[in-house]
């Protein structure tokens, strides 16, 4: 039978937001591809789960162990998603955009017993594993294929709901065994690996707990309910798909069409056919769907907002998209170490501030100085975060998760920002990436703000390179939007522009065209990067 939780006690574990929603909407859709062809109601999800977890049982794996998941995008991809961590198993999503070594690090490192990759990637993921010390299963899945024991539901969602309350309690011998017992809230349920720039990634540990909770806050955060439907482009193995479009509509009974990955040509026809009532993206999605066509303004009047996240958001991208679509943005922000969101903007439009990352969202955050001692608002220092969305620590890395946390518990976000007097936190960067030039600290975002006004230019990201007379320099890379004429922006123009906006000293020395910025799965550019790109 489904499992409810106790009356007024708030889902607490993955298995308890699977299961809530089983017994209170078996019958809703939860998930649909962006085609339109398949869905999956709350009802077959649970049972689906059941599935995977008797599947993982006859691989030989047992809850508690690491099942890592090499796939794109598709309901299966989900489907295994939930179904593990509902059956107590943690899962590691692997970065598809990981170079080989990576990957294989991530793969030894997590110790995990069972590999599910899709097709394209079994070769791949094979060698990888070659003369790995450990027996790891590893199994072929289609992304995109049905899980439950037989077509998926229809995408019209007009599946009895009695039915399906029936089938979630067909015997195991139909639907799978049950976990049991169910799993614990400290139980480590996700374990991620950060894409860092310097270094061998780290495993975040996240438990039922963290993710549970971290669904909760979403919705609340925005509003959301039952009916409400998200367009989620970014990938699975992402903190924000993984916990904003994949665990958050579990919290109020809402859906999520899931396309394969982004497209702007199709992003409009995705969210208008399918009826969504939000979008969930990253800053450069914006960047890109700002180059392309307008939908009549009727067509998008269904779509209530547009969610920012993990990556700042240059203030004159977000006046343009609103402007051009007529949907107004929500600026939030988050970690890996978070669960994804710790801030965002209110939802009453009236309430937000433009170019501030928002207020701390189900959870605490302050700013602290080099003391870790909080510093007054208006400060400039580094954010810190406490709450039941953070992080148990790092896979196998005590040295780091201790220098992660003060003493007194708050993590250590390595971002710096300031907050105001009415609680809107503004970050400014990284304290990794900050540029000292002669003892003057210098945040890369005012810099790459300052250039994304000029109308030449598409994208920019500065950082500071060795200088023999200032210790740091200024270099700043450049996208020219299409079509744009050699002449259109030329160094000496550049530097005039930036002169003109920042002044003589914070104007970059160097000046470098590139096709793109190197950015991570997030969006975010990987500043430390820059100074690799070729002249």
């Amino acid at each position: 039978m489904a499992v409810e939780p106790p009356a007024g006690a708030a889902p607490a574990s993955v298995f308890d937001l699977v299961e809530h929603g089983a017994a209170a909407w078996p019958g809703a859709i939860y998930a649909l591809d962006a085609e339109g062809r398949q869905a999956l109601t709350y009802a077959r999800l649970a049972r689906g789960c059941r599935q995977v977890q008797a599947r993982l049982r006859a691989l030989g794996s047992e809850p508690g162990d690491t099942v890592s998941l090499v796939m794109p995008n598709g309901l299966a991809t989900l489907q295994w998603l939930l179904g593990a961590m509902h059956g107590g198993w943690c899962v590691n999503p692997v970065n598809l955009l990981s170079q080989p070594e990576q990957m294989r690090y991530v793969l030894v490192h997590s110790d995990c017993k069972v590999v599910l990759a899709s097709p394209e990637w079994e070769a791949p993921v094979r060698a990888l594993l070659q003369g790995v010390d450990r027996p790891v299963a590893l199994v072929v899945v289609d992304p995109a294929a049905p899980l439950t024991d037989g077509a998926a539901d229809a995408p019209t969602g007009a599946a009895d709901a009695a039915d399906d309350a029936a089938n979630l309690a067909a015997p195991a011998s139909e639907a799978g065994p049950m976990a049991a017992p169910p799993p614990a809230a400290d139980a480590v349920a996700l374990l991620m690996y950060t894409s860092g720039t310097t270094g061998v990634p780290k495993g975040v540990m996240l438990t039922q707990a963290n993710l549970a909770a971290n669904a909760r806050a979403i919705s609340a955060e925005h509003g959301l309910v039952a009916g409400d439907r998200v367009l989620g482009v970014l990938p699975l193995y992402h903190i924000n798909a993984f916990a904003v479009t994949m665990l958050a509509p579990l919290a109020h009974g809402g859906s999520v069409v899931l396309p394969p990955k982004f497209s702007a040509t199709s992003f409009w026809s995705w969210a208008t056919a399918h009826g969504c009532t939000w979008i969930n993206v990253v800053p450069t999605m914006i960047a890109f769907l700002l180059e392309g066509a307008a939908p009549a303004r009727e067509a998008l009047e269904r779509i209530r907002f547009c969610r920012s996240a993990s990556a700042a958001l240059p203030p004159e991208h977000h006046r343009a998209f609103e402007a051009k679509f007529g949907i107004g943005i929500i600026e939030t922000m988050g970690l890996t170490e978070t669960v994804a969101p710790a801030f965002s903007n209110p939802l009453d439009a009236t309430r937000r501030k433009v170019g501030s990352v928002g207020r701390a969202s189900g959870c605490e955050a302050r700013i602290v100085g080099r003391d870790l001692q909080p510093l007054p608002d208006g400060e400039t220092g580094e954010l810190a975060i406490r709450g039941p969305n953070v992080m148990r620590g790092y896979y196998k890395n005590r040295e780091a998760t201790a220098a992660s946390f003060t003493p007194d518990g708050w993590l250590r976000t390595g971002d710096l920002g300031h907050r105001d007097a009415d609680g809107f936190f503004f970050v400014t960067g990284r304290i990794k990436e900050l540029i000292i030039k002669g003892g003057e600290n210098i945040a890369p975002r005012e810099i790459d703000e300052a250039l994304l006004q000029h109308p030449a230019v598409l994208d920019a990201a500065a950082v500071g390179m060795p200088d023999k007379h200032y210790g740091q320099e200024i270099l700043a890379c450049i996208v020219l939007r299409e079509g744009q004429a050699a002449d259109a922006a030329t160094e000496a123009a550049l530097r005039d522009f930036c002169g003109e906006k920042l002044g003589r000293y914070k104007t970059p020395k160097v000046f470098r065209f590139v096709s793109e910025l190197p950015r991570g799965p997030s969006g975010k550019v990987q500043r430390l990067k820059l100074l690799e790109l070729p002249i």
